[in-house]
């Protein structure tokens, strides 16, 4: 679709009313995705034929295959939304541009699934440890699991240097690409740094609420939702005062993404999150929710969950027993307000923002899909 046809498809609707406009979105949005999916998977592909099946890691390249066709493409969603702010119309090679950030959020998943020793990932095994079983079928010594873990690491690897090769591959003007490499090196830097603070938090105590948020928005929030915006509005030439009104939008979007994650990752349901309920409480993860329960609960209650989190062990009851402390304490209600009340100010945001009313909408309606989502 060219910019007119955009702006006719979507058009300005008030987000998540069931009206034509919601019908028109989830139209742009599902050939969007099935878009980028499409640029994603001939890339990889051509990659693995040309780099892993010469060296008879058959394997690992269907890994690799099927590990980024599970996303729901939401970072490269804004990041192409972030190039129609620039109201230079629908274009093939920003989108592909876009696609490749499905790459970085595999290495970023691939590793994260290591160090948290997560078994699954989108409902199936987690990269390590279907390399680790790959290990045990084709009898080769050692430890399986060992090696399942360093082959993880560096198919992480492979995906950070083919999302970039991807990027410069585009077909993305070289003037564009010069916009967007230092904020694509800050996003890189940014994220590394998160997960470093993410592993430096120790296991046996609680944080405060502050500190997870930080790292949340370093580890999570900002990759997710701003930095793909800027990249694809630096890409398209948009002006500082854009440039620092998408960057709120991010921020606070990013945010609410991450606090909706970490309801999910302790309440949501495993039929759709792919991952088992209460997840991240067996994980001892230090969450903004459980940052939130430590704060408001009673004395009681916060040593209960204080005692669990210093324990070796979480099982079923130790899950039961947090998520009563995160309802009772009112965390729960809580991280639901800051989801709504961020999701309003990056209403109030874009409402002021000088963009197209089709672009408008369309990120009004992102910001709801990301904060409402159930898996």
């Amino acid at each position: 679709m060219d910019a007119e046809q955009t702006a006719i498809a979507l058009g300005p609707h008030e987000p998540g009313t069931g009206d034509d406009g919601s019908a028109q979105f989830a139209q742009w949005l599902a050939h969007t995705q099935a878009s980028v999916r499409g640029h994603v998977d001939e890339f990889v592909r051509a990659r693995c034929t040309a780099e892993l099946d010469p060296a008879g890691f058959s394997l690992p390249a269907q890994l690799m295959i099927d590990f980024v066709s599970g996303g729901k493409c939401i970072r490269s969603v804004f990041g192409y939304l972030g190039w129609l702010c620039g109201g230079v119309g629908e274009s093939e090679p920003a989108l592909r541009a876009a696609a490749s950030a499905e790459l970085l959020h595999a290495f970023a998943l691939v590793q994260d699934d290591v160090m948290d020793e997560s078994q699954v990932r989108r409902g199936r095994q987690a990269a390590h440890r279907r390399l680790a079983a790959w290990h045990t079928d084709q009898g080769l010594s050692g430890s399986s699991a060992r090696f399942g873990e360093s082959a993880a690491i560096l198919v992480a690897d492979l995906y950070l240097v083919w999302a970039e090769r991807m990027l410069r591959e585009s077909g993305v003007t070289a003037a564009a690409l010069d916009r967007a490499w230092p904020r694509y090196d800050s996003m890189r830097s940014e994220l590394a740094v998160g997960q470093l603070a993410d592993l430096s938090n120790d296991a046996n105590r609680v944080p405060t609420l502050g500190a997870v948020m930080d790292i949340a928005r370093r580890k999570s929030g900002n990759y997710t939702v701003r930095r793909p915006l800027e990249l694809g509005a630096a890409m398209a030439g948009c002006d500082e005062t854009v440039m620092r009104l998408l960057g709120e939008y991010g921020e606070v979007i990013g945010e609410a993404f991450q606090l909706r994650d970490d309801l999910l990752g302790i309440f949501g349901d495993p039929t759709t999150t792919g991952k088992p309920t209460g997840d991240d409480v067996r994980e001892r993860k230090a969450t903004t929710v459980i940052a939130l329960a430590d704060q408001l609960a009673g004395p009681s209650d916060r040593a209960r969950l204080r005692d669990l989190w210093r324990g070796q062990v979480i099982d079923e009851q130790g899950v039961a027993l947090a998520q009563a402390v995160i309802t009772d304490s009112g965390a729960r209600q809580r991280a639901e307000q800051m989801i709504g009340d961020r999701v309003e100010h990056a209403r109030w945001v874009l409402d002021v923002a000088d963009l197209e009313p089709s672009v408008t909408d369309t990120l009004h309606r992102m910001a709801l899909l990301c904060t409402r989502r159930t898996h």
